[in-house]
């Protein structure tokens, strides 16, 4: 198992809010692994979260055969002038913790561009990676909003801490369509080492696709996610949920 990179200055992948969003979103998801030197596997997660006035708080469980984890976690956005503060805490069963920061700036500069950096860290406990990208990991952002409905975000996350190779960069598409429905497509790019069974290393460079739409009670997402948290398997990734 691999641990989690927590996601920090997060803004440029987060789905623009809709009229009168609810404050709680269920979401339930299903993993399946396939390919490699390593038998198919299928996971599922379960996870509710809560928004309120204090940030994003959220419990979840996950389940994979013998493999059954706990989790909770905690993020915010605090505004401070021509910046932007953006922590996050995480803690699951097993005695996994971990937590990252991120600053972005841009929006009180130019109404249009903004640019961000952030850092992740965990005690490198056991936990399942449910992300896209390396764990304990530097990353830096930036993008353009056309508008209030509309905009596209570059990410790199890169591992700084086990894996120094391994390298994410995703471009982020968003779109607010009307009061009830909004897209988000995130295609990225992954370079990196990954460890065979015989005991080599082979370096990859694939691409992965990640689509999401969503309306105001209820949402779905499909992603394709090759050589998963660089291992030799590759991933179809497919969540739904309800808000209310």
């Amino acid at each position: 198992m691999k641990k989690v990179l927590l996601m920090v200055c997060a803004s440029c992948m987060t789905p623009f809010a809709l009229a009168a969003e609810p404050s709680f979103k269920l979401t339930v998801g299903s993993y399946n692994s396939s390919g490699g030197d390593v038998p198919n596997a299928t996971g599922t997660d379960v996870n509710v979260r809560h928004t309120s006035s204090y940030g994003n708080t959220w419990l979840g469980w996950y389940g994979q055969g013998d493999i059954n984890q706990w989790r909770s976690g905690w993020d915010s956005s605090y505004n401070l002038g021509a910046v932007k503060l953006q922590p996050s805490l995480q803690a699951a069963s097993g005695g996994f913790w971990g937590g990252s920061f991120g600053i972005e700036t841009g929006e009180t500069i130019h109404k249009n561009w903004y640019a961000g950096a952030g850092i992740g860290r965990t005690n490198l406990r056991p936990y399942v990676n449910l992300n896209f990208d390396p764990n304990d990991a530097l990353m830096a952002s930036a993008g353009y909003r056309f508008s209030k409905q509309e905009a596209l975000g570059l990410q790199w996350v890169r591992d700084n801490r086990l894996n120094m190779d391994q390298r994410n960069v995703h471009l982020v598409y968003r779109k607010v369509l009307n009061d009830s429905e909004r897209v988000t497509i995130d295609v990225f790019s992954k370079t990196g080492s990954v460890s065979l069974a015989s005991g080599n290393t082979e370096k990859i460079n694939k691409l992965g696709l990640s689509v999401g739409y969503d309306w105001r009670d209820y949402f779905v997402k499909v992603s394709y996610d090759p050589r998963v948290n660089f291992t030799t398997q590759n991933m179809l990734r497919v969540s739904t949920g309800l808000r209310f």
